[in-house]
């Protein structure tokens, strides 16, 4: 997205709450701002482009910092809607939508918003699901859908067409979104910030001493700068569960 467009939605976002203070301390509270980071393939260094993803297929990348795992979806379908949605603590707040030409790519912070479930080498509880998979949504009965965010460890399912939204399961807040900054021009995208509840301190405290051996460095929570590397989901894990309920 080219900045006149970018600073023009968040003006747009901005004003439809300009009437409420309260709401407006809220946006800022889940919206935390980091380094603009190029998205790159992971084999190459070339910058990710948007006509290079396979609709359906999902990806990973580390964003924030370079031990949180994020999915990146191509969906297939502009999602121009706008979701209101709220944190486990309360805290309302607005996801604007898809990104790319055809606003119909989705970026998602991997770890689960209910015990952390996230993307390893080893095994990856937590998937996209783009083909139709039943489900007991939030009222406890069984639901049929294609394009969830499936997470097998403890059966919570999200909606990335509406903002990681929760469908089922004992999650108690949506996943927090990644904002991407398209580039229309150079077809490419930048990750610049979450939006939504974070998870982030408590996952580096409870999976540490993995984390660690698995990045190969002490310093899992330095934040991610310049550009960060990208594959497909089922090539960074060896395992990816899939269930239905």
């Amino acid at each position: 997205m080219k900045r006149r467009g970018f600073v023009k939605l968040c003006a747009s976002a901005v004003a439809g709450i300009t009437a409420s203070p309260e709401l407006l301390a809220r946006e800022n509270q889940v919206y935390h701002r980091y380094g603009r980071v190029a998205l790159v393939d992971s084999y190459s260094g070339k910058p990710v482009r948007a006509t290079s993803l396979d609709v359906g297929e999902a990806y990973l990348f580390h964003y924030p910092y370079v031990s949180t795992p994020c999915f990146l979806i191509d969906l297939g379908k502009a999602v121009t809607s706008r979701s209101n949605l709220k944190t486990r603590d309360g805290e309302r707040y607005r996801w604007q939508g898809g990104s790319g030409k055809k606003n119909s790519v989705v970026a998602f912070s991997a770890i689960c918003a209910h015990k952390m479930s996230h993307p390893a080498p080893s095994v990856s509880f937590i998937n996209y699901r783009h083909k139709e998979v039943r489900f007991r949504n939030s009222n406890d009965e069984i639901e049929q859908r294609a394009g969830v965010i499936y997470c097998c460890s403890e059966n919570s399912v999200y909606d990335p067409a509406h903002g990681g939204r929760v469908l089922g399961g004992p999650a108690p807040q949506p996943l927090a979104s990644i904002e991407l900054e398209y580039d229309g021009d150079q077809d490419t995208f930048y990750a610049t910030a979450t939006i939504g509840g974070e998870m982030f301190d408590r996952y580096f405290r409870n999976f540490h001493d993995r984390l660690v051996l698995q990045h190969g460095r002490d310093d899992i929570d330095h934040a991610m700068t310049g550009s960060t590397g990208m594959m497909r989901l089922r090539d960074y894990t060896n395992n990816q569960v899939g269930c239905q309920a």
